[in-house]
């Protein structure tokens, strides 16, 4: 268990069994392996896919039968086009389902206007915001949206996404300076790489903001390939962009170092988007959490497999 110094907790995205984007990488597996198979390796609890019941009561009754929480679930947001009110209208089934279930965080993606899921776009070719004006009035609805949220007691994590409005390190920056305090940062080690900057540097820069993290390693030749190829999102993770914490070039023993210092509370969620005919679910889905498990309790990772 996490020591009370560092009050965390270890989860997973069930990407790595099945992927939602492309569900024709592990769209064959059912919800009950990839939950059997999590909690034998040590997860304590998983954000939702769209194979999860989305009735609160079925939802707590399956989870707890597994002897899991559920951590949060991602939202496809559209404040970059549509209305306060229109979005509250919106998220009314999907925040009573994570409310019903003890969510503290919102896992919001801005999916207006994004190419994260057209596999025949390239990256370069995601939205961006003209000048700072439009920029702003996001942030206005955005922390509007996440001051009802909050409300209900959950609070908003935007995700920082490749293909859409906030994908690169200034769009972070800006992201955060236009919003209020209601709004949380979901801190992504992948995107923060992979949207070209340092992740380290962005998650010292916005700890103050950081409630929610998303720990997924990069392949950097796959990152240069996807660039100077002209890939879309959807082709980037194909061809193995993403792994799991230990397999590839960020530095988790620098980014839990940094989470420990500032006593970042809260849920650290393995997500690595791969084809599990590539990567093997159990073997690398075990993998990220022994890695982190490892980093959080103060083994050396040369004990990790």
């Amino acid at each position: 268990m996490a020591n009370d110094a560092f009050n965390v907790k270890i989860g997973i995205n069930p990407i790595s069994w099945s992927n939602d984007d492309l569900p024709s990488l592990g769209g064959e597996t059912p919800l009950y392996t990839a939950l059997t198979e999590g909690r034998a390796i040590g997860y304590q609890g998983f954000e939702l896919g769209n194979k999860f019941p989305r009735e609160p009561d079925a939802l707590r009754e399956l989870m707890a039968g597994y002897r899991l929480d559920v951590v949060s679930g991602w939202y496809s947001g559209r404040l970059a086009t549509r209305s306060v009110d229109e979005e509250i209208a919106a998220v009314e089934p999907h925040l009573r389902l994570l409310a019903g279930n003890g969510c503290k965080v919102m896992v919001y993606g801005e999916v207006a206007d994004s190419i994260q899921g057209e596999r025949t776009v390239p990256l370069y070719k995601r939205p961006r915001f003209r000048d700072d004006d439009p920029f702003k009035r996001y942030g206005e609805r955005l922390t509007a949206f996440g001051r009802y949220l909050l409300r209900h007691g959950v609070r908003l994590a935007y995700h920082h996404h490749m293909g859409a409005y906030v994908e690169a390190p200034g769009d972070i920056d800006r992201a955060m300076a236009y919003t209020g305090d209601e709004i949380g940062l979901l801190f992504d080690s992948g995107h923060a790489y992979f949207g070209g900057g340092n992740p380290l540097d962005i998650l010292t820069k916005h700890i103050h903001r950081v409630c929610h993290v998303h720990c997924k390693d990069v392949r950097p030749a796959i990152i240069r390939h996807a660039r100077n190829r002209q890939w879309s999102f959807l082709d980037s993770v194909l061809n193995g962009v993403f792994t799991v914490p230990g397999d590839g070039a960020i530095d988790f023993a620098a980014i839990i170092d940094t989470l420990r210092t500032h006593a970042y509370q809260g849920w650290l969620v393995v997500e690595a988007e791969q084809d599990p005919a590539v990567a093997p679910s159990y073997a690398y889905a075990s993998k990220g959490y022994r890695t982190l498990r490892a980093l959080v309790d103060g083994t050396p990772l040369k004990e990790v497999a």
